[in-house]
């Protein structure tokens, strides 16, 4: 459960940002603010979004450290009165079988009324064409979900979520499921993670309209290393400063559907650095740069503790490398206002 408050207008971003006149290093963050931040690289160019609660937006940029100058559009804005109008959340662009296609969470008002949704658009460029609406994409629990992710292993498509068992908020698991096409499930969901491990369950409440106390994965993002194959989470509330990354392993052939499978590391593998002041990172993405030699991942955080789940979450991004074992090691999160390199 994301308690998100946002601007109904697309943001004047003014970004601390340092490029030197060849362009080659930036700061963070990327944006002064941005929860959920997507990036998918095609063409030679970086498409990014991020949650504005009432419209789906890309922005289109040569250079990911320049997203403050990148050319952007509105893309889709939902009809009122509708199951899918408000609280739209963690959109993703994905290009699939030769057309983009926008994944998001949205719903009326209410939160137990979260699902999953999907755009379409034919055109090359996601800034040009028309976006179709597709619909809900639902296995047939039809249960609250939100922050659906794709990805394409050994020829078929899957899709992973966020959602609860039941009806009512307190948890929230990882599900996944096999794609018939793009915005069609096919089978059951299966269930592969859900918050146990000490470091996932905080997420105390002060607020009358939720339950007291709710245990949360959610963001979940599929990341590939040559035969080896993760899914990376975020766990704990948002609304906590030790919201953080944890990690699944698939140990499995070919069944991504097999739950026991996946096997949890024990400790996130990515979470808060009081030294650096980067609070709550989470909800993230990876691209790999234009030369296809590095791995970036891209993550939103707080630039102060107790911030919680609001539009002070801002973007960043920073390059991680990988273990003898072939596991990736993001390190910490790096200080606002470090000069890095950008994606070579």
């Amino acid at each position: 459960m994301k308690l998100m408050k946002y601007a109904v207008s697309t943001l004047c971003f003014t970004v601390l940002v340092l490029v030197t006149a060849a362009q080659q290093t930036f700061t963070n963050p990327l944006l002064p603010a941005g929860a959920d931040p997507w990036v998918i690289q095609k063409d030679g160019f970086y498409y990014y979004t991020h949650t504005l609660g009432n419209k789906l937006v890309i922005w289109k940029t040569k250079n990911i450290a320049e997203i403050d100058k990148a050319v952007f559009k509105t893309v889709w804005v939902p009809p009122d009165s509708t199951l899918y109008s408000k609280q739209i959340w963690a959109p993703e662009l994905h290009f699939l079988k030769g057309k983009w296609y926008m994944y998001f969470a949205a719903d009326d008002g209410k939160n137990a009324n979260h699902r999953l949704y999907v755009i379409e658009n034919s055109s090359p460029d996601p800034l040009q064409g028309d976006w179709i609406f597709k619909g809900q994409i639902s296995d047939k629990t039809n249960k609250w979900a939100i922050d659906g992710s794709v990805f394409k292993y050994r020829g078929k498509h899957y899709i992973t979520w966020s959602g609860w068992e039941g009806d009512t908020n307190g948890r929230q698991d990882i599900y996944i499921a096999k794609l018939k096409n793009p915005w069609t499930i096919k089978g059951a969901r299966v269930r592969i993670s859900s918050p146990v491990l000490p470091w996932e369950k905080i997420g105390d409440l002060n607020d009358a309209n939720n339950p007291p106390h709710v245990d949360v994965n959610e963001g979940p993002q599929f990341l590939a290393n040559d035969k080896k194959l993760f899914l990376v989470y975020s766990a704990s509330g948002c609304w906590t400063d030790q919201y953080a990354l944890g990690m699944l392993q698939f140990t499995g052939k070919r069944n991504l559907l097999d739950s026991s499978a996946w096997h949890k590391s024990t400790e996130p593998v990515f979470k808060q650095s009081v030294s650096n002041k980067v609070y709550a990172p989470g909800h993230n993405s990876f691209f790999k740069s234009a030369s296809g030699k590095e791995d970036w991942i891209l993550y939103h955080a707080n630039a102060q503790p107790g911030q919680g789940c609001g539009r002070n979450r801002s973007p960043r991004a920073q390059k991680f490398s990988w273990n003898a074992d072939g596991t990736p090691n993001f390190g910490q999160p790096v200080k606002a206002g470090e000069v890095l390199q950008i994606p070579e």
